[in-house]
């Protein structure tokens, strides 16, 4: 046991005693068998060394290829992007710029959250991976990377759609048919528009059936419009008999409107009455269990 650990203190002893050498020509051989035998941290250490020493020189380019490399090895992405895409800019016509270019770009998409969090890194991605695909058109990376875009895009579009149905359930009628509708908007091609189609008259109706009756008439003819185009469009969608009741009472909502606000128009005290009901966030069952089960 003593003979172990004064082994391990004389290798670390020797480690160290080569990080503060000035014997940079073995301190980077040290380096790459470090990170041959996979022993990036330690490789890590004497590149971070190293870099600043070799600058300038011919043997500069190695360095920060395998520099760049050893932080993505140890998961670093952050600082491997920035170190990949150095080497990008610093060596252009070097034939390692399109690889290092990429996997600049692959490390901003490896640092893509998940979808409920802030997607600040996936955009980046897609704009490093668009930029790839721009620079090297013929590249043989280019198929990858168009499949690593549209996996990005899909998280966005998750987090969109998510969003959306979030307003709904939280209340807030008018700012799910917003929500919808831009979702709608930036991702005409969604997986999920049936559906996102369907829940717009779903909260435009209770938008409206949550309104002073002196608005009604405008907003259920918004939910008029929303179902009739949505049976026009997908006439054998699960959700059309759903749609169409919407519409159904749409029109006997506006009918009773009218009915209301003419009433009202003779007598202050209803119209004072009508006047202060608006939206508001609860959502009666009624109206909850009149939708079929939706996707979760």
């Amino acid at each position: 046991m003593a003979v172990l650990v004064l082994a391990l203190g004389s290798c670390k002893s020797k480690f160290e005693k080569l990080k503060a050498s000035n014997d940079n020509a073995k301190k980077y051989k040290e380096a790459l068998r470090y990170y041959n035998e996979k022993n990036y941290s330690r490789a890590l250490e004497l590149f971070d060394d190293l870099v600043q020493r070799y600058r300038g020189r011919s043997e500069a380019e190695d360095l920060f290829y395998y520099y760049a490399y050893t932080n993505y090895k140890l998961r670093d992405y952050t600082s491997a992007r920035y170190h990949f895409k150095t080497f990008a800019d610093t060596y252009p016509s070097s034939t390692r710029s399109e690889e290092c270019r990429f996997m600049s770009a692959y490390c901003y998409y490896l640092d893509s959250p998940i979808y409920s969090l802030d997607q600040d890194n996936t955009n980046k991605a897609i704009e490093a991976l668009q930029l790839f695909i721009n620079l090297y058109p013929k590249s043989d990376r280019v198929a990858e990377a168009g499949k690593l875009i549209q996996n990005l895009r899909d998280k966005l579009e998750l987090k969109a759609y998510e969003n959306a149905k979030l307003y709904l359930t939280i209340g807030d009628y008018q700012a799910a048919v917003i929500a919808f509708n831009n979702t709608l908007r930036d991702y005409p091609d969604t997986k999920y528009g049936e559906e996102l189609e369907f829940l717009t008259i779903r909260a435009q109706y209770i938008y409206a059936d949550k309104s002073t009756e002196f608005k009604q008439e405008e907003r259920y003819n918004e939910v008029i419009q929303y179902a009739d185009e949505f049976v026009e469009k997908h006439p054998e969608s699960k959700y059309v008999k759903n749609a169409k009741e919407y519409a159904k009472d749409s029109e006997a909502g506006i009918e009773r409107a009218k009915r209301l606000v003419a009433q009202a128009s003779l007598n202050a005290k209803l119209a004072k009455k009508l006047a202060t009901k608006d939206t508001v966030s609860a959502q009666p069952p009624s109206i909850k269990d009149k939708s079929p089960e939706l996707t979760n």
